[in-house]
């Protein structure tokens, strides 16, 4: 094989990634918006691009997981109004990090209370999450008596205003999770089970993999992370809403879907979904930057959905052909 077939090889491998063309659309965006605007290739919008993909680019980390094993995941929304509330009472009791570290907890606790009943009882993922999402806004309103908590310690937005090398705390946090997220999925046991049990679950099973507990984690790391993000969102504010959180879940699974993993599970990668965060991101970024009435931006992420549904199916369809 001489090089210009072997270059040929080599770019067919990486065209037929989904990621890889999300990339290339990614591109074309951030260029076609600079063309569109001479404010968006400015570092201070740049920057504002990676501060608004903090929240749901968390939360699409754990979406990830979920739907790497076939699951879906409807409660995180409700899950992180509901732990922010639990942060913003803990907050009036404990030191900062210690209620950090409980709402995390209870995080945690809620996503394995859901993964439990999907994966040991096997009940549908859809109803689970969708229960959990009712009883979790319900409990935070109860909890906050609904109303929003404000009075919140002082030192509580350093964890997002800090900076490090010159990065805010919350942007540093994202590529960190991001890092330690692609080398759990890609270099350990645990990463290739997830990836095994969306694949063929009885195989899995049948290979000797522990797919109940590999099939709980992943909603117990999409809750936690859920917790994580709202953390973050809410010491941006310094305040705490019950209703904080709402539609989340459909932007991380959003997010999830453009960046080219499958809702059949199996297949996917967390740098698909960062690229699918900041597509997301930068389609509003761009909108609001041209002035474009708010209410279009629903239209335009759902198009960019659909699309993104349409082109994995298409694909999956022609690698099912050969």
């Amino acid at each position: 094989m001489n090089s210009t077939t072997a270059q040929r090889s080599l770019w067919s491998k990486l065209l037929a990634r989904l990621e890889i063309r999300m990339l290339a659309l990614a591109l074309v965006l951030g260029a076609a918006l600079s063309f569109l605007s001479p404010h968006f290739l400015t570092s201070n919008n740049l920057w504002n691009v990676l501060d608004q993909s903090v929240v749901v680019g968390i939360v699409a980390i754990g979406m990830t997981f979920v739907i790497l094993i076939g699951g879906i995941d409807l409660s995180v929304g409700s899950v992180a109004g509901l732990t922010g509330v639990i942060l913003g009472r803990g907050l009036e009791h404990f030191p900062i990090p210690v209620a950090i570290l409980l709402a995390v907890l209870g995080g945690m606790i809620i996503g394995f209370f859901s993964g439990a009943l999907i994966a040991r009882f096997g009940l549908p993922a859809f109803v689970v999450t969708l229960g959990v999402m009712a009883i979790g806004r319900s409990l935070a309103y109860i909890f906050s008596g609904a109303t929003a908590i404000a009075d919140l310690p002082d030192k509580f937005g350093d964890i997002v205003y800090t900076s490090v090398l010159g990065i805010p705390a919350n942007v540093l946090t994202l590529l960190v999770l991001y890092g330690l997220a692609w080398a759990y999925l890609n270099l350990t046991k645990g990463g290739r089970t997830i990836y095994a049990i969306g694949s063929n679950r009885e195989a899995a099973r049948t290979a000797g993999l522990n797919v109940l507990a590999f099939s709980i984690l992943p909603y117990v790391i999409a809750s936690g992370l859920a917790t994580v993000a709202i953390t973050f969102s809410s010491a941006q504010v310094m305040s705490i809403d019950p209703v904080a959180g709402t539609g989340l879940e459909l932007d991380a699974i959003a997010a999830v879907v453009i960046g080219g993993s499958s809702l059949y599970g199996g297949r996917g990668s967390i740098f698909g979904t960062l690229i699918g965060v900041l597509i997301m991101v930068m389609i509003r970024n761009g909108l609001n930057l041209l002035n474009v009435s708010p209410f279009w931006q629903g239209s335009a992420i759902g198009a960019v959905i659909i699309a993104a549904v349409l082109i994995e199916r298409l694909l999956s369809t022609r690698s099912f052909s050969r």
